[in-house]
């Protein structure tokens, strides 16, 4: 009983010991500049804005789902049949500290929408990567991962959790597979000669409803400390944008793990070949990918 109750605890001190240190370094290296939803409503809207700024914008927003592989699939297809080129995919959707659940296929949420939905999207639209990517203007593939993949761990035989269940362990587990995915597909790329890049990205400590999910008391003052200290939005948003749009980025400069603005280091475990290259197969297994 106590070994299963430190379990479920010792992930979440963890976390949130990481979480503080994040945003101690966050306000000590001060807001990011660059010049530059998953809900329908609020995608239509954020079109209208961005053509109400520049007139001149062909912007479209498209429903997906990222915990129905169905969905996902519609997506890609409906994309390629539409013979467009591709030279920025940004996989940003994500979880957090969601009760236990599965999705629409029986996987865990995290792993389900944070890793397997993003890992199918990206497969299925890499052959128009691929033919996008140019020398000095490679594609890039930016997956939007955090700072807690550093506590994570890939249990390959029980990538759904079902042995136990901890949110909080679920959660860096997924942003862990979102980094061993970015690095695997950025050497694939490479060693197979395509203009094709791939990084891993982490906005940092920003403001939205990704934190709904908190126990309450912690959710209560975080709601009070992220209107003082996280980032907004647009913030968050430059290290994205960063990886996906800057020049300096290009070729060897490509891939690896950004935050802050800057590349930087991750842990050991994320440089394993052999833990990438197991969960790359596993994933191709559980999508029925050949």
């Amino acid at each position: 009983m106590l070994s299963a109750f430190w379990c479920h605890l010792l992930p979440a001190i963890k976390l949130y010991l990481l979480g503080l240190k994040v945003l101690l370094l966050q306000l000590l290296n001060g807001p990011l500049r660059l010049p530059g939803g998953r809900d329908e409503q609020e995608g239509l809207a954020a079109v209208r804005r961005i053509c109400e700024h520049y007139k001149e914008a062909k912007v479209e927003f498209k429903k997906l789902d990222l915990a129905s592989l169905q969905s996902v699939r519609q997506f890609a297809q409906s994309f390629r049949e539409r013979d467009l080129p591709l030279n920025i995919l940004v996989n940003n959707a994500g979880v957090m500290l969601v009760p236990e659940g599965r999705t629409e296929d029986g996987f865990e949420q995290h792993f389900g929408v944070n890793y397997l939905g993003h890992f199918l999207l990206t497969w299925l639209l890499l052959d128009t990567l691929k033919d996008s990517g140019k020398s000095g203007h490679v594609s890039r593939v930016v997956n939007v991962s955090s700072s807690a993949h550093c506590i994570g761990q890939i249990r390959l035989n029980d990538l759904n959790s079902r042995q136990s269940y901890s949110s909080h362990a679920a959660y860096c587990q997924s942003k862990l597979a979102q980094v061993l995915f970015s690095f695997h597909l950025h050497q694939e790329m490479q060693s197979g000669g395509f203009q094709v890049s791939s990084c891993a990205v982490d906005p940092g400590m920003v403001d939205t409803a990704l934190y709904r999910h908190l126990w309450t008391p912690l959710h209560l003052a975080q709601s009070v400390i992220a209107r003082l200290l996280f980032r907004t939005p647009e913030e968050g948003a430059t290290t994205v944008l960063s990886a996906a749009l800057l020049p300096a980025l290009e070729g060897d400069c490509g891939g690896g793990y950004w935050a802050n603005g800057c590349r930087e280091m991750t842990t050991p475990l994320t440089f394993d070949p052999q833990l990438q290259v197991s969960l790359w197969e596993i994933s191709l297994q559980l999508l029925n990918l050949h």
